[in-house]
């Protein structure tokens, strides 16, 4: 189905994406399509910076608050489905705005990545393994069979250490290999990107870690653990989530100094993510930059936004 081409919006956590997503959906006539994988989990709000009500200004979002704390978050269904929101929203003429820094579902979407889709006797042999050696010793495994999936994920990353494994095996290839060749976006879309400097960025990062806790994340957490938290095997190693669920006892009592403990390790995983969605994202040669330094407001990153659409455009 023809219709408007979608704008992307994406970069590291913390630049300022979900602000400047619902700016280009007022002036453009547009909708939010979210492509952070923890946002769609029902609850996760404040860890996931999820934006409220009022801050989405009546603009329509869609794939948030679609999944349950103990389903799994599988970038195969998220593609589906947002295949089908993508459609519906050009068809009703109004220009598809994604938004997120979860890097394999912006790039699932945009290049029309098909992940080879999981097999449960496979998966559930990998996850034995990772209980029983730990995640650093699977993810030598990994470097043995994939050296390049390897350095491309971190050894402290469970998730995706058993996601490489699982896809090896059942392929008879590289992880690598499954991924596709950047060319040509989907649907034409124009693909955006939002960057900090980084002594900036940290700060950033601090204050937002700082106000979750503050705003009452540990509170949040304790809610969906009654919800399964503790049974789903995706929600629960949400950075900040999974730091809390650490620092608690069986009670889910955290004293003063499992918060701050929490608190710190909530904003190391934060940095070290970002470091990874920064260089992800800035191998991406079809994206244009825009700064949201402190020092860089004229023109406002709205503005620079439209400004590089319309040459796009022309």
């Amino acid at each position: 189905m023809n219709g408007p081409r979608p704008v992307a919006v994406v970069g590291p956590t913390g630049t300022g994406k979900s602000e400047l997503a619902v700016g280009l959906a007022e002036r453009l006539g547009g909708e939010v399509l979210n492509c952070d994988a923890m946002q769609q989990y029902i609850g996760m709000d404040i860890g996931t910076a999820k934006l409220s009500g009022d801050a989405r200004r009546g603009i329509p979002h869609h794939r948030l608050d679609v999944l349950e704390v103990t389903e799994t978050a599988s970038v195969e269904d998220y593609r589906r489905a947002a295949e089908r929101e993508i459609a519906e929203i050009r068809g009703r003429g109004r220009v598809p705005v994604l938004c997120g820094g979860s890097m394999m579902y912006v790039q699932a979407l945009v290049d029309d990545w098909t992940i080879p889709d999981t097999d449960p006797e496979v998966r559930a042999r990998y996850e034995d393994r990772l209980a029983e050696i730990g995640v650093r010793a699977l993810h030598d495994e990994l470097a043995r069979v994939d050296p390049a999936a390897a350095e491309a994920i971190l050894p402290t990353d469970p998730r995706r250490t058993v996601r490489a494994l699982e896809v090896v095996e059942l392929t008879g290839k590289p992880f690598s290999a499954s991924r596709p060749t950047i060319g040509e976006p989907r649907w034409g879309t124009r693909m955006l990107g939002v960057r900090c400097a980084l002594p900036e960025l940290d700060e950033r990062l601090a204050a937002r870690t700082a106000r979750m806790f503050a705003e009452g994340l540990v509170d949040e957490v304790r809610g969906l653990v009654d919800r399964g938290l503790l049974e789903g095997k995706t929600a629960r190693r949400a950075i900040g989530y999974a730091q809390v669920l650490d620092a608690m006892d069986e009670s889910l009592h955290i004293d003063d100094e499992g918060r701050a403990w929490a608190q710190d390790r909530t904003f190391i995983g934060t940095r070290r993510y970002v470091r990874r969605q920064r260089s992800w994202f800035g191998r991406d040669h079809r994206i244009r930059w825009i700064s949201t330094d402190t020092r860089d407001r004229d023109p406002s990153p709205l503005e620079d936004a439209l400004r590089l659409l319309g040459e796009r455009q022309r």
